[in-house]
């Protein structure tokens, strides 16, 4: 298997070596495993010894179950020598009966052993870890691939933000959208045939309800969720109306944030918050939801791959590429009383930038950018399109952001 490096290990790699246990959590089938045997492969280049366990092995699970004591005769009957650095990659980690426990012993009192591991989701680490590992973690977010590292698992051959050509544009365009149709599972962009990519994807969303949503999350309920996932995604990208959420899937108030809350620690959507400075001017702090992966999002949707790009489909692609590139946390809308709205808005320490999203950019409409500059005396704005001609520096593909 090819090995490809993912942006992220740029963030990872100056922690590897540290004392603090890395951690590496995001949905299923994003990639982890295959990171966690990139940065194998770069530690046994360097002539470090490592060790690699799966715990969806329930041999495995089994004896680590057992104890911190087993786990080093395990490591002993592989050549471990007591006081030796070594690197121990760990996937699936949220499986263990007692993880907390497990690793902060190694953490406090085996510092030669550095630790990296895996978890499918903030939900299951969150309700397995305690704090009894504060300061002992580095955490890290793993999403479905970027568009340059899809471009990178394509074996493109271009070098990205800038391309000047007009050929080079076109190529990049017919790429990217099929980036938006099919979305940036690795395993779906790998694959050439449609059909398996539909396949490998309903089985992205059958191993999720069955493991993280039925056996972790502990619902009662799936034919409901299920409904519920369904609905959402015909409306990601919409404002979020719980009360007709809660009315048209039959499920009570209660139970209905219980699921979102499980859907957004599970990192397949976000409730995204509205951009206000003056929350008596603006409009109410209602959501908007968003998924992460617009092949997933349109697979639940519409049952199959559509064969051109809808503007809401584009614009949840867009929301995925600006996550990976500023943080979920940055990425909000903004939307007045009066309807005026703007798609997105980004609020780093380096400022804020409004930015509208068209499939094309002559159906770009300057009314609400304008005012929102003038309310909040904003100069940098931008419309990120695909078609169409850019008629000015704030016209950008999305490969420019």
């Amino acid at each position: 298997m090819k090995l490809y490096k993912r942006n992220i290990f740029n963030q990872i790699e100056p922690y590897i070596g540290d004392e603090t246990i890395i951690v590496l959590h995001g949905a299923r089938q994003v990639g982890k495993t295959h990171i966690l045997f990139y940065i194998r492969d770069r530690l046994v280049e360097k002539g470090q010894k490592i060790y690699y366990y799966d715990l969806e092995y329930p041999d495995i699970l089994a004896d680590f179950n057992k104890g911190v004591d087993v786990f080093l005769a395990i490591l002993k009957g592989k050549g471990y020598r007591e006081g030796e650095t070594i690197y121990v990659l760990i996937d699936e980690i949220q499986y263990l009966d007692n993880p907390s426990s497990f690793l902060k012993i190694l953490a406090d009192h085996y510092k030669n052993i550095h630790l990296i591991v895996s978890g499918s989701s903030t939900f299951d680490i969150k309700s397995k870890f305690t704090d009894s590992l504060v300061g002992r973690t580095t955490s890290f977010e793993v999403y479905p691939l970027s568009f340059d590292e899809f471009l990178m698992f394509k074996e493109a051959p271009y070098v990205l933000p800038y391309a000047t050509s007009s050929s080079t544009i076109e190529h990049l365009k017919a790429f990217y959208k099929e980036f938006v149709l099919y979305g940036g599972y690795p395993k779906v962009v790998l694959e050439p045939v449609e059909e398996k990519k539909k396949s490998y994807l309903l089985q992205v969303i059958d191993t999720y309800i069955r493991k993280d949503v039925r056996d972790l999350a502990q619902v009662e309920d799936i034919r409901k969720f299920n409904n519920m996932l369904f609905v959402l995604a015909s409306q990601s990208g919409q404002l979020l109306n719980m009360r007709a959420l809660s009315r048209e899937t039959n499920i009570s108030f209660p139970t209905l944030q219980k699921y979102l809350a499980v859907l957004e620690e599970t990192f397949v959507l976000k409730l995204v918050s509205p951009y206000s400075k003056s929350p008596s001017v603006e409009i109410s702090k209602q959501p908007k939801i968003f998924f992460y992966d617009s092949g997933l999002q349109s697979l639940l949707w519409f049952k199959t791959f559509q064969t051109t790009i809808l503007g809401s489909v584009f614009e949840i692609n867009i929301f995925g590429e600006l996550v990976k590139k500023f943080d979920r946390s940055v990425v909000h809308y903004w939307r007045t009383k009066t309807r005026q709205e703007i798609d997105f808005v980004i609020e780093t320490a380096k400022g804020v930038m409004p930015m509208e999203i068209k499939t094309n950019f002559q159906r770009f409409n300057p009314k609400a950018i304008n005012s929102f500059k003038n309310k909040y005396k904003v100069g940098k704005w931008m419309v990120i399109g695909l078609e169409g001609e850019k008629e000015s520096e704030n016209y950008i593909y999305p490969w420019e952001v």
